[in-house]
């Protein structure tokens, strides 16, 4: 009975030992925008930060006290399974703090909007969300960006093989390389890139304001939603912001996996064409190689365009060409059906005069959702494939001679799966 209770006790040091890092990093995020709020909003909102910020600090010092003594190890799935709940339900308890101490919400509405964040639902308990102040919105904004990429990224890559439990128990499969870290690592650089990316084309081509650039930069790459406009992006009124957010939510919702591929297949194309020019490759090699890229064979973006085309069209035709004619009909099709497959929930117009034909359309692109291992949700179009070609196959196998053995091999990222 002792030995059982000490191997308890070894088991939940070593978890809490997680749960105390995690936490502590989690504090020094909320630390930093209770420094924005002093500088943008005041003294007020920033105690309504730095206080949860300490609380937060301290929680994860507790944890980290209690855990003294425990050997850096490997946690089991069973154990970063409760670690990822632990985490969760203290992050967002602890991120709902700020929204009770600054008194623009109740507990229960706080822990909504903390969920709504931190799961990258985009729901809201604010009725006015232009009246809020910028560190309150920042904030928002941040959990659903830190929240779509997971803890797991940022476990791994400061903890190494040791949270690669972690990164399991969050439901990742996406290790772009042999070394779980620099897996991390890279999707972490991605995420980061389109985020600047992101920001620097809404200013400068879209004219909007570095804030609201950046604060729709990372909801739309979460796939969240949450906007700094009571109208979303319907309030700009502006074609450029349009295209730019809808090509940001389709990166959000394109698997880490499959952004890697893309990136490996323009470093081959070069690599390849120098080869081609030296006389090392011929022109039949070169066609060959870039045939054979990853990225190429994935079916999950083809099956986002077919889906989207598709949906989009029917939307158009028996939706939105009579509310809005050819040109608007087209342009809010297009940008309802990116936001509705992509989980983000952003929208150009009001849903209050939709018929019953659109309103569904929109539902059932929710529940397809976008990529694997993305920050989407919904049922991912790899299930959604897969599904398909399993039907496929069972119908050619009734016309095939008895006995005949099929086998399925579908590219995800960069890796094939069988």
């Amino acid at each position: 009975m002792s030995s059982y209770r000490e191997f308890l006790i070894l088991r939940y040091k070593a978890i809490f030992r997680n749960v105390g890092n995690i936490t502590i990093g989690l504090s020094l995020l909320i630390l930093a925008i209770s420094f924005f709020a002093l500088i943008n909003d005041g003294n007020k909102l920033f105690f309504s930060f730095f206080i949860p910020a300490i609380l937060t600090f301290l929680t994860g010092l507790f944890f980290r006290i209690i855990s003294r003594g425990e050997r850096k190890k490997e946690l089991s799935i069973h154990d970063a399974t409760v670690t990822v709940f632990l985490v969760w339900s203290l992050a967002i308890f602890l991120s709902s703090l700020p929204f009770i101490f600054a008194n623009y919400l109740n507990f229960t509405q706080a822990i909504f909007e903390s969920t709504s964040g931190w799961t990258g639902t985009g729901l809201s308990m604010f009725l006015d969300v232009e009246i809020l102040p910028k560190s309150i919105l920042l904030w928002r904004s941040v959990t659903q960006y830190v929240g779509g990429a997971g803890f797991a990224i940022i476990t791994v890559i400061i903890a190494g093989s040791v949270g690669a439990g972690i990164y399991q128990a969050e439901g990742r499969s996406d290790n772009l390389v042999p070394n779980l870290r620099e897996s991390a690592k890279i999707i972490l650089r991605i995420y980061i890139i389109w985020a600047i990316i992101g920001t620097i084309l809404l200013m400068t081509i879209g004219k909007l304001p570095f804030f609201d650039s950046f604060n729709h930069t990372l909801t739309a790459l979460a796939t969240g939603g949450f906007s700094t406009k009571n109208l979303s992006i319907g309030a700009y009124n502006s074609l450029s912001v349009e295209i730019i957010i809808m090509i940001l939510m389709i990166m959000g919702a394109t698997g880490f996996g499959i952004h890697y591929a893309a990136i490996l297949m323009v470093k081959n194309f070069f690599r390849y064409r120098k080869e081609l020019k030296k006389g090392v490759l011929t022109k039949l090699e070169f066609k060959e190689k870039i045939r054979s890229e990853p990225f190429l064979k994935n079916p999950e973006p083809r099956l986002m365009f077919v889906i989207l085309l598709i949906f989009s069209t029917l939307l158009f035709l028996f939706s939105l060409l009579q509310m809005y004619g050819i040109k608007e009909g087209i342009i809010n099709s297009i940008f309802q059906s990116i936001s509705s497959l992509t989980g983000t929930g952003f929208s150009t117009v009001s849903f209050i005069n939709w018929n019953s034909f659109g309103l569904l359309i929109l539902t059932l692109l929710m529940i397809f959702g976008g990529m694997m291992d993305s920050t989407s949700s919904g049922l991912k179009l790899y299930r959604i494939y897969i599904a398909f070609e399993l039907v496929l196959n069972q119908i050619k196998s009734f016309f095939k001679p008895s006995g005949t053995t099929f086998y399925l091999e579908v590219y995800k990222g960069i890796s094939v799966k069988r």
